[in-house]
């Protein structure tokens, strides 16, 4: 191995916990939390806690007969973002005999 490639790696080494560390600290600035499994990486709005209408619980029970909840604008009005990784296998429709 090369000097330069050793620097290279060191390098790479060094960046990779740096840029997990400061990707999850945009997560939590931005209430996001994060799902990835090797089909997908999800991305969902979580509520804020300083939220002055729900505090936090991200919605309230409307009442009723059927109380239902109602969310909170301050995760509910956000986008989820989604990115497809692999494709999901196919079930098959009966199993093989």
């Amino acid at each position: 191995m090369t000097t330069r490639q050793l620097r290279g790696t060191l390098l790479l080494a060094a960046a990779v916990p740096l840029a997990a560390a400061t990707a999850a600290a945009v997560l939590r600035a931005g209430h996001l939390k994060v799902y990835a499994d090797r089909h997908r990486i999800e991305l969902k709005p979580q509520p804020r806690r300083s939220c002055p209408d729900c505090y936090g619980a991200g919605g309230w029970w409307t009442g009723g007969a059927n109380p239902e909840m109602e969310a909170c604008s301050c995760w509910a009005s956000r986008p989820e973002l989604r990115v497809r990784l692999l494709p999901v296998p196919a079930w098959p429709e009966e199993p093989p005999l």
